[in-house]
């Protein structure tokens, strides 16, 4: 049968048409296909949509005025979603906010972009698209045509950044360009003793030209660059700066040397500037680095081998080798290579580079391990589950590069001021110079006064403010176990006015234990047998007590059938020809059941914050068989997480789905806020959504299936490593240890970060704000100019740098 349905509204006129195409999700049957091309040929300029069922795939055509924002936007109200690729792309050039801003304007430009973030830190773009015509070639072409280099950014190609070594130091333009100007700035000193230290023009100028370019070359090749896409950058005003500088001093060794006289030089100036703003770029590459350590550091992680045992051998392999299943010998002392499950052996596990636990992990069999921590004393044989990309070493080196890759919202701002920067400065560098010249006369003056208009006005600051805070921010996060997905995450934190708890599992260790059950008619063996019948096969933590009791107590237990579970309430099954419910108080209460004398006997246990689950029989009249009562020990830190909240100010609410006496006990015993019990988990969203009535930042901290919804309405989802994916993927932060402290630590990170963030961006503002109309009013030489703007840059990354020393108050 033929899926692919063609609409062809009135068409275009064809010079004005284009053509995308791009993945459609969530398409069953020639149904949906006729209903996604109805949506998509309602969009106001569409010509043409075509949709194939067996690809995925819709394929539309329409005239420029057709956005693919609007298109996505169509094929979402009918009830789909438009598939995206990620790629990553590594950009050299860029050496300021205004670069920034070009690249992203030239990839937003390449058809089937969906966005690009692109990091000055880092170097790094992150291209979202939502076409499959768009490849590397076209999105690399985009960012050559803006004047800058690019290539696909691999965990290959950034090994190879780490390990190559250069001929020569990267210090040496820096080191030479000294050497050359400091017999320059002789008379400078001299001046200042009273000395004439005043050396041969003919000897500045053959001192100063190969400052100016040889050493100097970078910012001639990426300021043309910059002109040929007609816009500006650092490297530009640097150029037009120190070449005004060198032409004066050329034209004046030229008409009064030749002359006989000696008029004042300024080869100094351009030099010496030069010298500084490589000294500044070479400072700033380093203090750069340090805000990837935290990447380097989870490579350095990952072992290059294993040791396998197969067919009674063990061999040593290349971890990319090892597969699925294989058994990996992991000796004392060694990192472990893959992650695991321990089928043989017990050893202490030194997991603090993943997590940030400092104590070492008992571990035994059945325990699971992860790649890259370290062996401390006995052998393990590890049973491996997941290898290469799967890994969770892998999986945390992706989040803590995507975090660092995002922008945050606060950025929005720099990008669009340094949009309209370097033109205005070079407008402000025109009319000082004309200014100067017109009024005074003094054209030498003028000149001098327009270059440090142009040395000075770097928005290398404003480029780097943001995503180095970000980086530290993040990077010293993961260290400390906690992982911060995207930047918007990491910014919004800091305002989190309500953190919500779920319970079960994040505030308690998530074992219970079967600690009562009692029939209505006195037959608890039978109740026990009944109940283990229904959850056999479950991994939910009270059907694991349940099987466990059962195991202990040597049950019978028969087979069921008909096994579903009851959303948010409970399960069903057929027993023996008897349909039972088990569940909550409140889905008894749905079926009518008649707790009888039992339901004192819950309250009782419930108050001492027992969870009670009850068991009913609804073949003929429903009845009561009997309750089942779990307890479940609360986590040593959960104590702390709440006190370290409420001395941040902020207000703390328990989310559960558990009675409200137990959901009472627990609250009363940590001292939590505010109670919500009995909560649905199709509710908890809707809870959340009430706590952030009036505008208040709520952040959700939760581990289960169960708590997504309510993850992904938060303003900030926190999510336990312990529990779920889906949970994790919800969340824009993860917790990589079982600690709730952690909570506290995370916001008080963000908090720190946004901080910096605001002082980088403030003093960024202010250096540019106070010394243009200095170097316009001929209040700074062009000297100090250029170590002013090479110590702006320096200074908002070392800035950033101090956030490396934060230590959480949850370890």
């Amino acid at each position: 049968m033929d899926t692919t349905l063609t609409l062809k509204p009135a068409a275009a006129p064809a010079a004005a048409q284009r053509d995308w195409s791009f993945p459609v999700e969530g398409m069953t049957c020639a149904s949906c296909v006729a209903r996604v091309e109805r949506a998509l040929a309602a969009v106001p300029g569409v010509s043409e949509a075509s949709v194939n069922l067996a690809t995925e795939a819709a394929s539309v055509r329409g005239n420029a005025s057709v956005a693919l924002p609007a298109l996505r936007a169509a094929v979402e109200k009918a009830g789909y979603s438009v598939g995206e690729q990620t790629l990553r792309l590594k950009v050299e050039g860029m050496t300021c906010a205004s670069c920034v801003a070009r690249v992203e304007k030239a990839l937003g430009q390449v058809p089937g972009v969906e966005s690009a973030e692109v990091n000055l830190a880092t170097e790094m773009a992150e291209v979202r698209l939502a076409s499959r015509d768009v490849d590397v070639a076209q999105l690399t072409a985009a960012i050559e045509k803006a004047g800058y280099t690019a290539r696909p950014a691999s965990d290959a190609g950034a090994a190879a950044d780490e390990t190559a070594k250069p001929a020569l130091p990267d210090w040496w333009p820096v080191a030479l360009a000294a050497v050359l100007s400091a017999p320059l700035v002789l008379p400078m000193i001299g001046s200042l003793f009273g000395a004439d230290w005043m050396i041969n023009g003919w000897l500045q100028l053959a001192l100063a030209t190969p400052v100016q370019f040889w050493l100097g070359a970078r910012f001639y090749r990426a300021g043309w660059k910059a002109l040929k896409a007609r816009t500006g950058n650092m490297d530009l005003l640097v150029a037009l700066g120190t070449s005004a500088g060198y032409g004066l001093s050329l034209y004046l060794l030229l008409a009064h040397g030749a002359a006989g006289g000696m008029a004042h030089l300024y080869f100094e100036a351009s030099a010496v500037v030069i010298t500084l703003v490589l000294l500044g770029k070479w400072l700033e590459t380093r203090a750069k680095r340090q805000t990837t350590e935290a990447i380097r550091a989870l490579n350095a992680l990952r072992p290059e081998t294993a040791r396998v045992r197969r067919d009674g051998q063990e061999l040593e392999l290349p971890v990319a080798q090892v597969r699925t299943d294989d058994l990996v010998v992991v000796r004392p002392g060694e990192r472990v290579p893959v992650d695991g499950v321990v089928i043989e052996g017990a050893s202490q596990i030194d997991e603090s580079l993943i997590t940030g636990e400092s104590l070492p992990v008992a571990k035994d069999v059945g325990d699971k391990v992860t790649g890259g921590a370290v062996n401390a004393e006995g052998l393990l044989i590890v049973r491996t589950t997941a290898v290469g990309a799967e890994s969770t070493l892998a999986r945390i080196v992706r989040m803590v590069e995507s975090a660092q890759a995002k922008k945050a919202p606060i950025q929005r701002l720099v990008d669009r001021v340094s949009a309209v920067f370097v033109p205005v400065v070079i407008a402000v560098a025109l009319a000082t110079l004309l200014g100067w010249g017109l009024i005074t006369g003094n054209w030498e003056a003028a000149i001098l006064n327009a270059v440090a208009v142009l040395v000075i006005a770097c928005p290398c600051a404003l480029g780097l403010a943001t995503p180095t805070a970000i980086m530290a921010g993040t990077g010293v996060a993961a260290r400390h176990g906690i992982l911060i997905k995207d930047a918007e995450a990491l910014e919004v934190a800091h305002a989190v006015q309500v953190v919500a708890f779920d319970k079960t599992g994040t505030l308690t260790e998530g074992k219970p234990e079967l600690i009562a059950y009692e029939a209505a008619d006195g037959d608890s063996a039978s109740l026990l047998a009944l109940s283990a019948a229904i959850q056999a096969g479950s991994e939910h933590p009270l059907a694991r007590a349940v099987m466990q009791m059962g195991e202990r107590e040597r049950v019978a237990v028969a087979p069921a059938s008909q096994v579903r579970a009851v959303a948010g309430r409970g399960m069903a099954a057929t027993v023996a020809q008897r349909e039972l419910r088990l569940g909550s108080t409140r889905y008894m209460e749905e079926l009518k059941i008649d707790f009888g004398a039992l339901k004192t006997r819950a309250a009782e246990l419930q108050s001492q914050g027992r969870t009670v689950s009850w068991l009913a029989d609804v073949t003929g009249a429903p009845r009561l068989v009997g309750l089942l009562a779990f307890g479940d020990t609360l986590k040593t830190s959960a104590l702390q997480a709440v006190r370290l909240l409420q001395e941040q100010g902020i207000r703390t609410v328990l989310v559960t789905g558990d009675n409200r006496g137990s959901a009472e006990a627990v609250g009363r015993e940590l001292g939590i806020d505010e109670i919500r019990s009995e909560v649905l988990p199709e509710d908890k969203a809707r809870i959340i959504g009430e706590l952030k009535a009036g505008g208040r930042r709520v952040a959700m901290v939760g581990d289960g299936i169960n708590d997504a919804p309510a993850l992904a309405a938060a303003d900030v989802g926190i999510a336990m490593s312990s529990g779920t994916d889906v949970a994790m993927h919800a969340a824009g932060i993860t917790l990589m240890r079982g600690n709730p402290a952690l909570v506290a630590d995370a916001i008080d990170i963000s908090r720190r970060s946004y901080a910096k963030i605001r002082q980088n961006l403030f003093w960024a503002f202010v250096y540019n704000v106070v010394g243009i109309p200095l170097a316009a009013f001929g209040l700074l030489s062009p000297v100090i100019a250029g170590a002013a703007m090479a110590a702006s840059s320096v200074s908002v990354v070392t800035n950033a740098l101090m956030l490396r020393r934060w230590k959480g108050s949850g370890q």
